[in-house]
């Protein structure tokens, strides 16, 4: 009850943020950030696109990947009509697809860019189930498994980023307080089920088991970080529940009355990006790793969200299901298997 009263009156934590905090509100201390060149998913609406813009008010370098290159296009515009001068470069990815992760990182590469900072906001809500070219459950692969390739192949670019220029590299998974909603004690077996039909699909449910994903990550990811010796942290945040497009895209009486009903805690785009701006940049979450935030301030993950034995059980099936396949020829040579997505077929617009 406590902590609803302090949600919803906006109180300060210990951070000295809170519910009602905006994102420029959360780094207007933080100053210059010409120095860091930062990936932003999911950048063209919503919460993503909010990020982008006070990362880039405040000097950062963009990278916005994007599966349509004219929407990337259009938010690019409106960062500059906002912050003139602004330094945007647009790449296309699509989530869903690993060739075309893949794809993505080795034109990011090929840039010569430095990477500080990676956050992993972009999102879906599949009404209906589907699966992904690579055969997993549509909403998973693009909310959880495409963020976990891409992660993972930008690692050693954050990690020499970090040695060369001694400032340290972060990366933010955005998950969702609706991660606390999925049942159970075995994601992975869920979704072999959910995915082979052997169970009917819950959309809920999905989305729910994608969150839990990104907060499991998270948490196996620190582990590797510390592994490595690297100058880089991770961290996933809940910001908050907000009417953004994921939820705007689902419009109908049901879903207007309870939003209607639910105003007081819905917040607005520019409050629900503070935690996610906050924790990217602010000096106070300098060394933090492995944590999950909501309002800006520390949070507690749910039972199964705080797991050191399912983190490493879902790290090792993505790996596993990430790693790239190899077909042997009739030469008797192998050759990888890469497939196409449409979000490829464009170039690097910087």
């Amino acid at each position: 009850m406590l902590t609803s009263l302090r949600y919803l009156a906006g109180t300060a934590g210990p951070s000295g943020f809170g519910s009602r905090t905006t994102a420029e509100e959360a780094t207007a201390g933080d100053g210059d950030l010409r120095h860091v060149t930062a990936i932003i998913t999911g950048a063209t609406s919503g919460i993503g696109a909010e990020t982008a813009r006070v990362l880039a008010k405040r000097g950062a370098r963009l990278v916005l990947p994007a599966r349509s290159l004219k929407a990337a296009e259009d938010a690019r515009a409106r960062l500059r009509d906002d912050c003139p001068g602004a330094d945007i470069v647009v790449l296309p990815l699509d989530l869903s697809s690993l060739a075309s992760v893949r794809r993505f990182v080795d034109r990011f590469l090929d840039l010569g860019l430095p990477l500080n900072l990676l956050v992993n906001n972009a999102g879906k809500y599949a009404d209906r189930f589907a699966v992904s070219e690579d055969g997993v459950e549509m909403t998973f692969a693009t909310n959880y498994l495409g963020h976990f390739l891409l992660t993972r192949l930008l690692l050693e670019k954050m990690a020499e980023t970090a040695r060369a220029t001694g400032v340290e590299g972060r990366i933010v998974n955005v998950s969702s307080t609706i991660h606390s909603w999925f049942a159970g004690d075995d994601a992975v077996g869920y979704l072999d089920r959910v995915t082979r039909r052997k169970i009917p699909y819950d959309p809920t449910k999905a989305y729910a088991l994608s969150k839990l994903a990104n907060v499991l990550h998270t948490r196996a990811l620190a582990d590797r970080l510390r592994e490595m010796n690297a100058n880089v942290t991770a961290n996933c945040v809940h910001p908050g529940i907000v009417r953004t497009r994921l939820i705007r895209d689902r419009d109908g009486l049901v879903t207007n009355t309870v939003f209607f009903l639910a105003s007081k805690l819905l917040k607005t785009i520019p409050q629900a990006a503070a935690t996610t701006c906050y924790v990217a940049v602010h000096p106070a979450v300098a060394g933090v790793s492995g944590k999950y935030f909501a309002d800006c301030n520390e949070a507690s993950p749910s039972r199964l969200g705080a797991s050191s034995d399912e983190a490493t059980k879902l790290w090792n099936f993505s790996e596993n299901i990430t790693a790239e396949k190899i077909q042997k020829t009739s030469t008797g040579g192998f050759r990888l298997l890469v497939q196409s997505s449409n979000a490829d077929r464009g170039m690097a617009l910087a």
